[in-house]
């Protein structure tokens, strides 16, 4: 079959090269924006509130992130779970406080919900520095930090992106794997300095 006329295939140039990623390094004084998850730019990964944790955390891993959007009714943000949530103390917690099985739990019984979700304005983000966030999050003992803006079309808040802790490590070269955010913030916080 022919190609349509404003498509022209050839061989590849011997001298090619691979390009890499467009995932950068940062570092502590870059613009914060840069290590920012930008939901304008990247889809969201989202969850409903009656899902089951299996579920959830089956779509963690399969998508490649440790935090999902809880989205109910309307299409409007309930809340936020995390791997820590799933995999962490929490669902033995409430098993033991309410009776039932693990395997019965459901993303609300374990989300943060809408109204104890530590947020930044864009505005403040645009003029901070990536060490800022990395100080936020330490504060405030948390993994993730939503960014909040206005959608232009109706005015309304919406979430715009998202700051990652162990993102923010791996962009600065430095290997985060643990849920333990001391150890993890040590480590960030160590590469900084060299």
């Amino acid at each position: 079959m022919p190609l349509p006329v404003h498509v022209r295939a050839h061989k590849l140039s011997s001298n090619a090269a691979l390009c890499v990623s467009g995932f950068h390094l940062i570092a502590a004084d870059s613009p914060a924006i840069e290590a920012m998850t930008d939901f304008s730019r990247v889809t969201t990964v989202t969850i409903a509130p009656d899902a089951l944790i299996d579920e959830a955390n089956a779509r963690m891993i399969s998508r490649g992130v440790r935090l999902l959007m809880v989205v109910g009714k309307d299409d409007l943000l309930a809340g936020l779970i995390t791997a820590r949530d799933i995999v962490g103390e929490k669902p033995l917690q409430i098993v033991q406080a309410r009776g039932g099985k693990r395997d019965e739990l459901t993303v609300a019984d374990l989300m943060t919900p809408i109204g104890s979700i530590d947020t930044l304005y864009l505005g403040d983000v645009l003029k901070a520095n990536v060490a800022d966030i990395l100080d936020a999050l330490k504060s405030l003992g948390r993994q993730h930090i939503l960014v909040e803006d206005n959608d232009p079309a109706t005015g309304l808040p919406r979430v715009r992106g998202l700051f990652s802790a162990t993102q923010i490590g791996r962009a600065l070269g430095v290997p985060v794997l643990s849920f333990d955010l001391p150890r993890t913030f040590a480590e960030i916080e160590a590469a900084l300095v060299n």
